[in-house]
């Protein structure tokens, strides 16, 4: 890596139009003035599918701020599994029926909510009625409802909220965004943004509605990241349109393959694509001087990209993203500073995606307040 194109992390929030998402509230009043301050936060992770078994358990090795304390898990072979591997005491083991007592534990800071959209705005509630820190991963919830919910019930009971946006701590996206704010490719004019890949399950949480699934929630969310990311700004319109070529998989409604166009005041015009169907995964901003192009744009083994005044590339490998962010918002915690990614950015995409719900049913434009 270069060290003259690293960007400070803790300044991201300063260079983008996304920090005005943070907290207004001064940090004490945020979170815990009394509590005391660790050298390392305790992370038990709720829910041990493939994205904390694979990502975010490797990743915990690797931080500095925060380590693996603790487990939930409904799955008993798992609880045991991970028990062995990670060295994990009994104590910090628990099921879904037994989770409110993690509000006994001192030995874990921070509960990590990986579990299928639908049910994330439970166990959120849950961990902050808790008293623990929170961390969830994206999508935030299935409604701008239950975002709110979420964001309310962490403020009520004094605790952090963070959304698991692990691009917003990576090195190639913070480059871009800079350079885009600076006005590196001038007044940015048209956003091209595209997240998919092909998917071939058939009973995973994805393709079932109650739970959560469609595109849009999941992949939808990483390009309309993009559009928000490149412009700094909130779309203010947009026109949708939705449709699978599986439908014996993809039914109910469900969407395999979602396209949206935004507005934004500014003018700036975004495309969006995602999809389950078939591979994408990019990001073409059109300035008044000149162009940016990531790709890939949002992958887990790295990004990287050129724009008219040179390249992108801070190469690493997976799990880095997601040590960087979880470190980032552990050392927020402790030093009780406003999350990089908080629970109102998380909101913003929802809202965005039942407006797209919502044009693609109507195939009328939805306006944006």
């Amino acid at each position: 890596m270069n060290p003259k194109n690293t960007i400070n992390r803790r300044s991201f929030l300063h260079t983008t139009a996304l920090g005005g998402a943070t907290l207004s509230l001064a940090p004490n009043a945020l979170w815990g003035a009394t509590r005391p301050v660790k050298d390392k936060l305790g992370v038990a992770l709720v829910g041990l599918g493939y994205y904390s078994t694979d990502l975010l358990a490797p990743a915990l090795q690797q931080t500095k701020n925060c380590y693996l304390a603790g487990i939930v898990t409904g799955t008993p072979a798992k609880a045991e599994t991970w028990k062995k591997k990670y060295n994990i005491p009994d104590k910090n083991i628990y099921d879904y029926k037994s989770f409110d007592q993690i509000a006994n534990n001192p030995d874990i800071d921070v509960v990590y909510v990986v579990l299928p959209p639908s049910m994330h705005e439970e166990y959120v509630v849950r961990a902050a009625k808790a008293g623990k820190h929170v961390w969830c991963e994206k999508p935030m919830a299935v409604t701008s409802k239950e975002c709110q919910n979420m964001i309310d019930t962490c403020k009520k009971n004094n605790v952090s909220l963070a959304i698991g946006y692990r691009l917003h701590h990576e090195p190639n996206t913070q480059e871009y965004v800079k350079m885009l704010r600076d006005g590196g490719i001038g007044k940015v004019q048209l956003v091209n943004c595209a997240a998919a890949y092909y998917d071939n399950r058939t009973d995973h949480w994805k393709q079932k509605k109650e739970m959560g699934g469609g595109v849009m929630y999941d992949m939808g969310v990483y390009a309309i990241q993009g559009a928000r990311l490149a412009t700094g700004e909130e779309p203010i319109s947009l026109t949708a349109q939705q449709y699978t070529a599986r439908p014996e998989i993809y039914k109910n409604g469900l969407d395999e393959t979602s396209l949206a166009q935004l507005v934004f005041p500014s003018g700036a015009r975004a495309m969006i694509q995602t999809s389950y169907g078939m591979n994408m995964n990019f990001l073409n901003v059109t300035g008044s001087k000149g162009k940016l192009r990531m790709e890939p744009y949002s992958e887990y083994a790295g990004v990287q990209g050129t724009w008219t005044g040179g390249t992108i590339n801070h190469p690493y490998k997976a799990p880095w993203q997601q040590t960087l962010q979880m470190d980032d918002d552990a050392q927020a915690i402790m030093n009780r500073k406003p999350m990089l990614v908080p629970g109102e950015e998380g909101l913003h995409d929802i809202r965005v995606v039942e407006a797209i719900y919502q044009a693609a049913k109507s195939g009328r434009e939805v306006k944006l307040s």
